[in-house]
């Protein structure tokens, strides 16, 4: 059994077996369910961010991409 304690301010670190089992890294989210008097902790989907620019596929060119490599 792997365990950690709660801070004053209610947090803990979760423990290296833990981070590895479910290859977490920073930054990464976690999901909590609940079930009963249990919570399962596991790590969340990575979301895809939308490119707004996408749908604009008459800028992207080449020449495009070279012009607006600064902004």
């Amino acid at each position: 059994m792997i365990t950690s304690k709660l801070t004053s301010k209610s947090q803990t670190t979760i423990p290296q077996p833990v981070r590895a089992a479910l290859h977490l890294e920073p930054g990464d989210e976690i999901l909590y369910a609940i079930e009963g008097d249990r919570v399962v902790l596991s790590k969340a989907a990575v979301k895809v961010v939308d490119d707004p620019f996408a749908t604009f596929t008459e800028w992207a060119g080449e020449a495009d991409s070279h012009a607006y490599a600064d902004l």
